[in-house]
C-alpha cells in the first residue's frame, strides 16, 4: 500500500467514525418513545375531556330552566 492509499484510508475511516459518533448521540438525546399505556391513558382521558365540553356547551347554548342546569351540574361533579 503506497503513503497516498494509506492516507485516504485513514480519512475515510476517521470521517465514517465521527458520522457514526455523531448519529448515536444523536438517538440518545431523542426522548424514549410514550408507552402504549400512556397513549391509550392519553386517548381515554381526551374523550372525557371532550364528552364534558359537549355537555358544556349544551347547557351554555339550550335555554333550561335553573333546576335542570343545577342537575347537569351535578352530573359533571359526579364524574
Amino acid at each position: 500500500m503506497n503513503p497516498f492509499q494509506m492516507v485516504v484510508a485513514i480519512v475515510v475511516v476517521v470521517m465514517v467514525a465521527r458520522v457514526l459518533r455523531d448519529r448515536y448521540r444523536a438517538q440518545a438525546a431523542m426522548p424514549p418513545p410514550q408507552a402504549d399505556d400512556d397513549l391509550r391513558r392519553m386517548a381515554e382521558e381526551m374523550a372525557r375531556l371532550r364528552e364534558r365540553v359537549q355537555v358544556l356547551e349544551r347547557v351554555v347554548t339550550d335555554g333550561h330552566q335553573a333546576s335542570d342546569l343545577d342537575r347537569q351540574i351535578d352530573r359533571l361533579r359526579d364524574r
